[in-house]
């Protein structure tokens, strides 16, 4: 039984030494090593290989990232079961950003940014975090990670999804005849949506129309989910105070895209949650115990929702 590894050697050195501790009847491969492939059972990888077919017996295929829209559709076989990575580091890194991203609008920090560089002292009117309504797009393992980070803050705490969920202390809203309600009680609003054909596109105009005046954005889903132009037009009429974007379409931005200069945007290059070796590695030889066992898989994606 063999686990193929199709990533960067680095990570794989982790890995290899994981997987020879802790499952050493299975047969670690990297890529480049050679390998017959129907030997294959398990797949770690980024993006689905070219002549995914010849691993007739692969059983799962292990995202490295915690999305799994790099797949192309049809990419990988409907027999195979797709898994998204969830592991601690992940979840750790999302928390981090995302507190940041919202202390950071909560606390004006691009117009004090400004301020620096034209060399001015002055005190800005500040809100209290009780007084500053925080809402998540998408209510996830991530969103509800970085809200029980929020929440010792005391911002008012709200989040919209798809389909009905209840998470305690959370105002929950869901799907699309709530969504308007959601927004116009939200000051700072976090996308943390996975990316499929309904959210393509959804911070638009006509979303951040509904939001208060003089709110914020913290991106942290998917870059094409962003209607890049809509965000400018709601920036330089006040609309929206500030953004914090660490995703963008494309990746990275053409040189001299207003988003790079804009004084009220925050730009990071996709780095808000990265997978950490140690802990992805630990995560996948859980989730391979489980698949042996006939438990259910963590992270295992629905297909027909692409999540």
């Amino acid at each position: 039984m063999v686990f193929l590894f199709n990533s960067d050697p680095e990570r794989g050195a982790v890995f290899r030494e994981i997987f020879a501790r802790e499952l050493p009847d299975t047969d670690f491969v990297q890529k480049g090593e050679f390998v017959p492939p129907e030997r294959v059972r398990y797949l770690l990888t980024w993006t689905a290989p070219e002549e995914i077919e010849r691993y007739r017996n692969l059983e799962v295929l292990f995202s490295l990232g915690a999305g799994v829209d790099q797949f192309r559709p049809g990419s990988v076989p409907g027999n195979v079961k797709l898994v998204r990575m969830v592991e601690e580091g992940i979840i750790r890194m999302m928390q981090e950003y995302v507190t940041l991203g919202v202390l950071s609008l909560h606390r004006e920090m691009p117009a004090y940014r400004e301020q620096q560089k034209a060399q001015e002292w002055q005190v800005r009117s500040v809100r209290q975090a009780s007084e500053r309504r925080v809402g998540f797009l998408g209510l996830g393992m991530l969103a509800q990670a970085a809200i029980e980070r929020l929440a010792p803050f005391q911002f008012p705490l709200a989040a919209w999804s798809r389909t009905e969920r209840d998470v305690p202390k959370v105002r929950s809203f869901h799907g699309a005849s709530q969504l308007p309600e959601f927004l116009a009680q939200t000051d700072i609003l976090v996308c943390l949506l996975p990316l499929t054909d309904e959210t393509h596109g959804i911070l638009n105009a006509r979303l951040f129309e509904h939001l208060p005046q003089g709110a914020g954005l913290v991106h942290v889903g998917r870059g094409p989910q962003l209607d890049q132009l809509a965000l400018l037009a709601a920036l330089d009429t006040g609309k929206l105070s500030g953004a914090v974007l660490d995703v963008t379409d494309p990746e990275p931005l053409p040189q001299g895209h207003p988003l790079w200069s804009h004084p009220k945007v925050m730009l990071t290059p996709h780095i808000a949650s990265v997978t950490q070796p140690h802990t992805a590695a630990r995560s996948v030889v859980e989730n391979i115990r489980r698949h042996r066992a006939g438990q259910e898989l963590i992270g295992l994606v629905d297909r027909t929702r692409g999540y």
